[in-house]
């Protein structure tokens, strides 16, 4: 079995893909959309998304990956610790740092430090925290990657340098037919659009407190060629082979437009 992640090796996403299933082979992918194009033409089972951080909130563009493509359903869940350090190469100290390359997740989440240490440093995104160390070539340049990281010729400057110390990203294990989702679970996830009427939003979530389902979450984003439109992501507790999951989901996909379950886990 072989699972797609956003790389290289040693990128958070390859350390959330491993912990989630140890077994499998890895797959690194240049972007999150060719990992899972490459889940949806069969080269890996498997793909590891970060959907959410504490710190930035949801990761948008996957949400709209998970959304696109209908075969495609979350079926596990993993909250993966963040700490974020500056790498230099040996020998680079603070006031050399001219350039800082990191993937744009990991710059925002960086953002208080980075304006108060190096507010004349040039930031540019790279496609993930561990590209990074390509670009540093020079005693002017630095990264940000994750703590876990270890690399022959480079060192950090300094501890954990997120602007909140409990810094977490929620991973969903991502596979290819609904054969796939478990038989059980503790929280349900799906899309969907309001129809065109006064409180659509309400009487959707409604549905929810009918059948007793505590919403955990919900995220909103526009749809495309649709000005004014907008998709809703909301996430809830509930065993999905319970009654009450059941024919709220029922009643869901009856009453929303363009309704899918992303998954259950």
């Amino acid at each position: 079995m072989k699972i797609g992640y956003l790389g290289p090796e040693g990128s958070y996403s390859s350390v959330a893909a491993h912990k989630m299933c140890p077994e499998d082979q890895g797959v690194a992918y240049n972007t999150f959309a060719a990992a899972v194009e490459a889940l949806s033409q069969g080269e890996v089972q498997s793909v590891a998304l970060p959907v959410e951080n504490t710190l930035q909130g949801a990761v948008t563009q996957n949400l709209d990956l998970l959304y696109a493509e209908p075969e495609l359903y979350a079926v596990h869940e993993y909250i993966l610790p963040i700490e974020h350090r500056l790498i230099v190469r040996e020998g680079t100290s603070f006031c050399d740092i001219q350039k800082i390359y990191s993937h744009q997740q990991a710059i925002l989440q960086c953002g208080q430090f980075l304006r108060t240490n190096f507010s004349q440093a040039k930031i540019i995104y790279t496609d993930s925290t561990m590209q990074s160390l390509h670009h540093i070539q020079k005693k002017d340049e630095a990264g940000i990657v994750g703590s876990h990281v270890q690399r022959e010729g480079f060192v950090f400057l300094g501890g954990n340098i997120a602007d909140e110390p409990k810094n977490f990203t929620h991973f969903l294990l991502v596979r290819k037919g609904k054969e796939f989702l478990p038989n059980h679970s503790t929280r349900i996830y799906f899309a969907a659009t309001c129809p065109h009427e006064p409180g659509a939003l309400l009487k959707m979530l409604q549905i929810l407190s009918v059948y007793d389902l505590n919403m955990t979450k919900i995220e909103s984003r526009p749809i495309k060629n649709s000005p004014g439109e907008y998709c809703f992501f909301v996430e809830f507790e509930g065993d999905v082979s319970a009654k009450n999951v059941t024919y709220a989901l029922h009643r869901l996909s009856e009453y929303s437009r363009n309704f899918k379950l992303l998954g259950c886990y």
